[in-house]
């Protein structure tokens, strides 16, 4: 005979079961709060890596030198002697003009030449006739055999025979002229390539008859050696000054998206275009194309690379845009944000001069200068500390006498000109060090100081005993993935690049 369980015992089964169900759920919540505290973040570390920053535009592939082929004479071509694509050398003939019109004025112009000269002759032996009789007549007007009036007319004479011989001489030359013109005009009936390249368009046909007004017709078009080429970029005026000859570019065109295409910038024109209030500045690119695998007119978007820096310490973007909720209004300035009003603590202030320290001693480094240059370096830092340990405590002082109405010590303000004042500062407490390096390394050297001061301040956040703890740093150059960090951290330093994805 079976026992069936009260009610009672049910009941108190139930209310076990509900018990271990919520330990087990508590442990379950515990857990995975723990876990969540400890992956609540993403972070990726700061690593040394090379950087390049660049300018993006696009513009269109052509020859460097395309030249529109047309004739002077009018006419009915007779033949048209290449086609679409085809090589031509200078001098190669590329049409004829139905040359009988022409031949006829070559043959008019010779029979006028030659009556000219006929008539040239002519004139001269009338000359040397007029000549001789008037020395004859000189002779006897000497003698008194005939009278000073017909020696007059015989000098008279001779006179108007020598100038009807300089009429004749310009007939001739007139007429000569009008030979070579019609013989030009002749030489013009055959059409020839003007440079060596390609025929890009033929624009007539056998038997189209042309006619050569105030504007020349186009008859061909013909690129030159498509073996280097070019591109006519239009660059924003924002962008215009990061830009010299000589600077690398890059570029890619639809027609082989696989292959990346070099070349170099060439001209930057000063003749700026101003479409709806923006302006642009033409820039050329040449371009090698020795393969001739890229064709004139193809669409290329360039990327010309204005600055690279080898093995700089660097964070992702990503950790400049960061911010955690968390974060308190007063926490430092985020990326692209203005300066926070309050000047920094004597400590913010000790941190950021360690930092410029740190960031220029590793430029030595990486720029493998000497020992004695090292050495020197941090001498002349040891110097730098005390002086601005002294500048410190006249600032405390000052801030102090202001709680009473006094001012801050100029040059502690910050602003721009407190930050070109501290670089001028910096610069010359080093100027020892400066003279130990290259001319090259000095022009790099004065580089790092104006950017490590005047540099666009952003503010990442990395962990601290699970916490997101804010740090200022310095941007350098960007490609638009990551940053240079002049200052403020160290490589392998984890930041925060954002929140942790739930997981279902």
């Amino acid at each position: 005979m079976s026992m069936k369980p009260s009610g009672r015992s049910l009941g108190k089964i139930a209310i076990v079961a509900i018990a271990v169900l919520a330990i087990w759920f508590g442990y379950r919540s515990f857990s995975d709060g723990g876990e969540a505290s400890e992956s609540q973040y993403r972070t990726e570390p700061a690593q040394v890596a090379d950087l390049s920053s660049s300018i993006s535009a696009t513009g269109t592939l052509g020859a460097t030198a395309t030249v529109e082929v047309g004739t002077q004479v009018s006419g009915t071509l007779q033949t048209v002697e290449v086609d679409f694509n085809d090589q031509v050398n200078p001098g190669q003939i590329i049409a004829r003009i139905d040359p009988s019109t022409f031949q006829a004025r070559v043959e008019q112009a010779g029979a006028a030449l030659a009556s000219a000269q006929a008539g040239l002759a002519e004139a001269r032996a009338s000359a040397v006739n007029a000549s001789r009789d008037f020395e004859r007549k000189s002779q006897l007007a000497t003698k008194q055999l005939i009278s000073k009036t017909d020696r007059d007319i015989a000098q008279a004479q001779n006179a108007q025979a020598q100038a009807r011989v300089q009429s004749a001489q310009a007939q001739v030359s007139q007429q000569q002229a009008n030979l070579n013109s019609a013989q030009l005009d002749l030489a013009k009936t055959i059409i020839r390539s003007p440079v060596k390249g390609t025929v890009l368009a033929r624009n007539v046909e056998p038997g189209q008859t042309v006619a050569a007004s105030l504007q020349t017709p186009v008859l061909f078009k013909i690129a030159g050696d498509l073996s280097e080429m070019e591109i006519v970029l239009a660059i924003d005026e924002a962008d215009i000054g990061q830009l010299q000859v000589g600077q690398e570019a890059s570029f890619t065109v639809d027609a082989f998206p696989d292959r990346n295409f070099r070349g170099k910038v060439k001209q930057i024109r000063l003749a700026a275009n101003n479409v709806s209030n923006v302006v642009t500045f033409p820039v050329v690119i040449d371009v090698n194309n020795a393969d001739q695998v890229l064709l004139p007119g193809l669409t290329a978007t360039a990327q010309i690379i204005t600055s690279r820096k080898a093995q700089v310490l660097t964070v992702p973007n990503a950790a400049l845009r960061f911010r955690p909720a968390s974060a308190a209004a007063n926490s430092g300035p985020s990326f692209g944000a203005p300066m926070q009003a309050a000047p920094p603590s004597m400590e913010e202030r000790s941190k950021r001069m360690q930092g410029q320290l740190d960031a220029m001693r590793q430029f030595l480094v990486q720029s493998k200068a000497e020992p004695a240059v090292l050495a020197s370096f941090d001498a002349s830092a040891e110097a730098y500390k005390q002086q601005a340990a002294r500048m410190m405590q006249r600032f405390a002082q000052g801030a102090a006498a202001g709680a009473s109405g006094g001012a801050a010590p100029q040059g502690m303000t910050g602003g721009g000109n407190g930050a070109r004042r501290f670089a001028d500062r910096f610069a010359k407490a080093f100027e020892s060090v400066r003279a130990q390096l290259s001319p090259e390394l000095q022009r790099q050297w004065d580089q790092q100081i104006q950017a490590l001061f005047n540099a666009k301040r952003a503010t990442v956040y990395v962990l601290e005993k699970g916490e997101p703890v804010a740090v200022e740093i310095r941007l350098g150059v960007s490609d638009g993935s990551r940053s240079e960090v002049i200052g403020g951290l160290k490589s392998g330093q984890q930041v925060i690049v954002g929140s942790a994805r739930s997981t279902p």
